[in-house]
């Protein structure tokens, strides 16, 4: 698979952030926010689509902001709006607001292994535990887009695939989702 193709980043930041105490898009003033953005540009994302939802707020430039409606269905529907809004790209990195310290090398490292793959798909783990962020080439997006429902993004339609590699980033970051403030 070649560079040449169109990489959109995916980041996932509908959610209410229940437990958490508030959305966590907004968390530090949008820092959480900023550092996402800034980890898919860097990480050789050529667009970034943030998909908003339970808060609506400005988005770093130049990423660029889609809102799901359906949000409070779950992040099947955020993950269903942010591929809706990847325009021509033939692959998307799937990253998530409330991984702050997960930067730009795992986005690097993780996206370079989807592109030197046959399948076009890989998924960074942490210590073996699977996390984010997740390359899907567009070929797969359909077939993703089947299994998607409820609070469930893309894990079933991976942990069916013998063709995602895994690619560790415990060395770059504990890649914990933080749930709780």
């Amino acid at each position: 698979m070649s560079r040449a193709r169109a990489v959109v980043g995916v980041l996932l930041a509908a959610g209410a952030g229940t437990r958490y105490g508030m959305p966590k898009v907004l968390v530090q003033q949008g820092e959480w926010l900023r550092i996402a953005v800034d980890a898919l540009f860097g990480g050789g994302c050529d667009d970034v689509v943030v998909v908003l939802g339970a808060a609506v707020v400005d988005v770093p430039p130049p990423a660029r902001a889609v809102v799901a409606r359906d949000w409070a269905a779950g992040m099947s529907a955020s993950l269903r709006t942010g591929l809706g809004a990847a325009g021509e790209a033939e692959l998307a990195v799937l990253h998530l607001v409330d991984t702050p310290d997960v930067g730009a090398d795992a986005v690097t490292r993780v996206l370079a292994a989807a592109l030197g793959s046959t399948s076009g798909l890989a998924r960074a783990t942490y210590g073996g535990r699977p996390g984010h962020p997740v390359v899907i080439a567009r070929r797969h997006w359909s077939a993703l887009s089947a299994t998607l429902h409820g609070d469930e993004g893309a894990r079933a339609f991976l942990s069916g695939s013998a063709d995602v590699v895994l690619v560790e980033c415990g060395d770059l970051a504990a890649g914990t989702d933080v749930d709780e403030p």
